[in-house]
């Protein structure tokens, strides 16, 4: 079953659930983009299992492929949800987003709702926007950060939220392992105070990235525990699916690298090096950036069809990484080495 086709058999359950009173609230959650991949990501837990709704808390979670990543939680709706993916599709901000929404909660209760949202813009730079509702359940709150943004209600108190954030700055690798990390950090019993007696911190967790190319039924990324048995923490059972995932893309990291439409050569290089492109998607022109390993961005050059050659005059020893962009979408990343 494909996971838009999923969201759409949830509707009916969810709106019957929300109708007998259960509200759909979730805790912590986090979302963010990577500049230099073009990958997008989300990842949350909750004391909210497939028990009190199918999916558990992965029902708030929208990842649009090369664009960006949309949390709505505390009270969800899928209308509010779609709402929201609409609105990301037709290119508003996410702070536009969340004041559309906000204007246009489809029970008139905005204040009872808590949203995360990060895009890419059209030049491929981050945004991000957060917004917890007065009447959210304490303790709540929200962090952003100039690619990600952090939010949780119900929760034990805003050391989550800061060790959230802690992990996924400090944590190196891809997004989907600073993803894990984050969802580490709120790994205390009670972090969701509801799951306090359970000794865990939450009862469902879930971690989702996707390659700029991806489908949206089909991510690069997608892993999901919607319960676990009394006493057993989620987040632990998420890291063992999410280490077996790790182990079986390093295994086919080659197999990847082969199907990429970009090239550079010679890695390692020293003095000078060259990025090249297959003429893919219909592709006539193209922009090449380099970034180092903090994220900054080094150099850029456009494509038209000839490999580009780059100077390293201004490049010291260390792993950069490259990013390839066209028809408004990231087309490839990849990394390579410089040695002087």
């Amino acid at each position: 079953m494909n996971f838009r086709l999923f969201l759409s058999l949830l509707l009916v359950a969810t709106l019957a659930i929300m109708s007998n009173g259960v509200s759909a609230q979730d805790t912590f959650s986090i979302v963010a983009v990577d500049t230099i991949t073009g990958e997008v990501g989300g990842a949350g837990a909750s004391c909210l299992d497939d028990s009190a709704i199918a999916g558990g808390v992965l029902i708030i979670s929208d990842i649009i492929p090369s664009r960006g990543s949309i949390h709505t939680q505390s009270y969800w709706h899928p209308t509010n949800q779609q709402n929201a993916h609409n609105r990301m599709m037709e290119g508003m901000s996410p702070d536009e987003i969340i004041e559309w929404l906000v204007a246009n909660d489809i029970q008139n209760t905005p204040q009872k709702r808590q949203y995360g949202i990060v895009d890419f813009d059209q030049e491929g730079h981050p945004r991000s926007a957060a917004f917890t509702g007065t009447s959210c359940h304490n303790y709540k709150n929200h962090i952003i950060g100039p690619n990600y943004a952090i939010q949780g209600n119900i929760l034990l108190g805003q050391q989550i939220l800061d060790s959230m954030e802690y992990r996924f700055l400090n944590t190196e690798g891809s997004l989907a392992e600073k993803l894990m990390s984050a969802l580490q950090g709120a790994k205390v019993p009670g972090a969701d105070t509801r799951c306090l007696n359970e000794g865990t911190s939450s009862l469902s967790a879930f971690v989702r990235v996707a390659k700029p190319n991806d489908h949206p039924d089909s991510l690069w990324c997608h892993l999901v525990v919607t319960s676990t048995p009394y006493g057993v923490e989620p987040i632990d059972s998420l890291q063992v699916l999410f280490d077996q995932w790790l182990i079986w893309t390093n295994i086919n990291e080659r197999k990847l690298n082969e199907a990429s439409i970009s090239k550079v050569f010679p890695n390692p290089a020293s003095q000078t090096f060259t990025i090249d492109i297959k003429p893919v998607y219909e592709l006539n022109q193209a922009t090449i950036r380099i970034f180092n390993n903090r994220g900054q961005l080094i150099d850029e050059a456009q494509w038209q069809g000839e490999p580009i050659i780059f100077n390293t005059v201004k490049y010291t020893t260390g792993i950069y990484y490259f990013q390839v962009s066209g028809n408004n979408m990231i087309l490839d990343s990849g990394k390579f080495n410089i040695q002087k």
